[in-house]
């Protein structure tokens, strides 16, 4: 009788498998390291931080330091933390994520699906769009909205995100519309739907992986930003990042690292949560949506 036939079963513990995972954990351990400081230095109180074993974890936990980050942290003559930051920036992103998406969705439909004249010279303008590097546009924007009324309002910084980012959103959505096949287009034509009966009834209810990528993007982007909300902003309209600069940076008083480190958590805590619930769909939106050309 025959043994059994085929490749033999590679080994769990081979040499390659041993050298793959332990450069992932050198990897991993690398850039946690600092997550793990910064919440242990968060939880100490500052008589604990003096002793100076930053790597230690804290004999007494206290939450002060996160109350005080969020409610009463000074930045010049203001004291309400990162709060008043929070709900600006929930204000900027919030709009500017929905306008992007919802004007490059249908302008990566439109390039993908409907072939009208100049259509190959409006998608060459977007993509040069994209690599047009944006400190080139500070000064001509912040012309634009004064002379709009717009200038250090929430709703100005919301149309610069939303100019900013439709040319990278509008390729992303081109390429995964193409991805999808043609004769689902060409049928739901010949029933007689039109731009907007494809695009709401078939395109949008198989397109969720690409609307997340976008929507982690956009959000990651503009929760992130620095640079165009201290500029097209004032102290009261400062997003989140601002906010948490003018408290790391203030040179009032001592300096408590538990609740500056207590306040980069709290503003990191959006997008990384956005990333944690919706990573895998992030990964099939990309692989989908970044190969085709």
């Amino acid at each position: 009788m025959d043994g059994p036939r085929g490749p033999k079963p590679k080994k769990t513990l081979s040499r390659r498998n041993i050298m793959l995972y332990g450069t992932l954990i050198v990897i991993a351990v690398y850039y946690l390291i600092p997550l793990y400081v910064m919440v242990m230095t968060s939880l100490k109180g500052m008589p604990e931080i003096r002793l100076g074993n930053i790597f230690a974890p804290p004999v007494e936990i206290t939450f002060e330091p996160w109350v005080k980050a969020w409610w009463e942290a000074c930045t010049g003559l203001n004291c309400d933390g990162l709060s008043r930051g929070f709900w600006n920036s929930v204000q900027i992103t919030v709009p500017s994520v929905l306008v992007s998406i919802a004007i490059a969705s249908v302008n990566g439909y439109a390039l993908a699906n409907w072939r009208f004249k100049g259509a190959n010279l409006f998608f060459t303008i977007l993509i040069f769009g994209a690599f047009i590097p944006y400190q080139v546009m500070i000064y001509p924007l912040v012309i634009m909205l004064r002379e709009m009324g717009l200038y250090t309002k929430l709703f100005g910084l919301v149309i610069v995100h939303s100019i900013f980012g439709m040319p990278i959103l509008t390729l992303l959505f081109r390429n995964y519309f193409t991805s999808i096949p043609e004769e689902l287009f060409k049928a739901a034509r010949v029933d007689g739907a039109g731009f907007w009966g494809i695009y709401f009834r078939i395109m949008l209810p198989m397109s969720l992986p690409i609307f997340v990528v976008a929507v982690i993007l956009q959000v990651t982007g503009i929760w992130n930003d620095f640079l165009f909300g201290v500029i097209y902003t004032k102290p009261d309209n400062y997003p989140m990042t601002v906010q948490l600069n003018n408290i790391v940076n203030s040179v009032q008083g001592v300096k408590e690292y538990n609740v500056n480190m207590a306040a980069t958590i709290l503003t990191g805590l959006v997008p990384l949560t956005i990333y944690f619930v919706s990573g895998r769909l992030f990964v099939r939106g990309i692989a989908a949506g970044a190969v085709k050309g």
